[in-house]
């Protein structure tokens, strides 16, 4: 029988509509033929009497349970972003652009984990075994528990699981592999939710950690519908620009950690490295220079710096531009309006360039009264003092307002060196020999 699925919530209906019944989503409704009354496979077949016993009501401060120990891999950007490491039995689904370097980080994180004594287990459905190889010399990735299976067919892949045993397996990518049970093309919906929940069950039943690589639509989500997401543990997005080196591994849901956590790499001839210290990576240099402010902005549970880099010239054009490298355009058009607003500046004849130095992107808050800083720097054409760091939220009105994980964010610039740090004066912390104390931007002096 058709029935439609909505690729942003996973709903389903029997009838195409222009507009989700479900989230209001509108162009989101795909058709798909839902097989009904197949037969199980013998291998998936679940034995009865399973579901009963398993589903008997227990009061919840009587059901007992046992620690699972964590697999570590070593890497603690990557370990961090998964809430401390890998729980045996959990799935995870980890999308990013093509070229970021998917295959490349998971390629490595296999070779590491085969060497601690884990036959990790390949499978790849888009690339032959020389296109593998050849990586693997590159990346060095040369373990001899690390086993490589090139195959799309899930009852394929299903029984060369069981009899093969892995202690840790890796599918690039979900989106080409599919059941011959099912009569539609892989990586259609239908497909994509059939071989997501044969290979959950097979995780859990075997406690087998498996590492599902998606491909991504045109906003940047997993391609297919959202029920894949809630099917898995734990989705990670990869995130870097493919021209630039620095790579950010984010946790979008995590069933076993928190989902603040990020991981910071850098792709290398060599392949994916963490970086340990990203603060002194993200600062192009120590030299106080016009049009240059620094913030610190927090990530997941960790702080660093960011050097925002501004260029205001006069307009070449009848229009003045307003752009944005690693901000939302939006945003900065805001904050230009706060300060001609609040401090009569005219900005209407004159291009207003900003760019997040490193590839970042931020939406931190923190950062606003760095940006306004740099864009003051640049217009004046005088450079801030040598060690001076600007942290608070700028409000509509001009007033600088406190923000969160303050003393997260001093910890960091003051380790780095910076001993000129303009924080709110709302902030209920005294004003020391590092610290000064700002109520409205017009007090920001270059």
């Amino acid at each position: 029988m058709s029935i439609f699925f909505c690729r942003e919530c996973g709903g389903e209906t029997t009838k195409w509509s222009g507009k989700c019944p479900f989230c209001g989503a509108w162009n989101t409704l795909a058709e798909d033929t839902r097989v009904t009354g197949r037969k199980r496979n013998a291998g998936t077949a679940a034995k009865p009497g399973e579901a009963v016993k398993a589903d008997k009501p227990q009061p919840l401060d009587q059901i007992t349970f046992r620690q699972e120990s964590r697999i570590q891999t070593g890497w603690m950007e990557f370990d961090g972003t998964l809430g401390g490491g890998i729980v045996p039995g959990m799935v995870v689904l980890i999308g990013g652009e093509p070229g970021v370097g998917k295959s490349t980080l998971m390629l490595q994180v296999g070779n590491i984990l085969s060497g601690k004594d884990k036959r990790t287990l390949y499978i790849s459905g888009e690339e032959s075994k020389e296109q593998i190889r050849l990586r693997s010399n590159r990346l060095q990735c040369n373990s001899g528990n690390l086993y490589l299976y090139c195959e799309t067919v899930l009852e394929e892949i299903l029984t060369t699981i069981r009899e093969f045993q892995p202690g840790l397996l890796i599918i690039d990518s979900v989106q080409s592999v599919y059941s011959e049970t099912l009569e539609s093309a892989p990586g259609s919906i239908s497909q994509l939710r059939e071989c997501t929940a044969q290979l959950t069950r097979l995780a859990k039943s075997s406690n087998l950690p498996v590492f599902l690589i998606g491909h991504v639509t045109k906003d940047g989500t997993v391609a297919g519908p959202k029920i894949i997401e809630h099917m898995v543990d734990t989705v990670l997005y990869f995130e870097g620009d493919d021209r630039n080196q620095f790579k950010i591994l984010r946790a979008a849901k995590n069933r076993f950690g928190s989902t603040n956590e990020i991981g910071i790499f850098e792709m290398r001839a060599e392949g994916v490295v963490e970086l340990k210290n990203p603060s002194q990576y993200f600062i192009s240099s120590d030299e106080a220079k016009p049009g240059t402010a620094l913030g610190c902005i927090v990530e997941g549970s960790r702080a660093f710096l960011a050097e925002v880099q501004a260029l205001v010239s006069p307009a070449g054009y009848g229009y003045s531009q307003r752009v944005a490298l690693g901000l939302d355009h939006k945003k900065l058009a805001v904050l230009v309006a706060i300060i001609e607003k609040n401090l009569s500046l005219n900005l209407n004849q004159s291009d207003v360039f900003i760019n997040i130095s490193g590839g970042l992107r931020i939406n931190d808050p923190a950062l606003d009264m760095t940006i306004i800083a740099a864009i003051l720097s640049s217009y004046q054409n005088q450079a801030f003092p040598e060690g001076t760091l600007f942290i608070g939220e700028v409000g509509l009105n001009g007033y600088v307002k406190p923000v969160s994980q303050l003393d997260k964010r001093l910890k960091e610039a003051e380790k780095l060196g910076y001993r000129n740090i303009y924080i709110s004066r709302k902030n209920r912390i005294k004003a020391g020999s590092t610290l000064r104390k700002l109520t409205h931007i017009s007090q920001i002096k270059s």
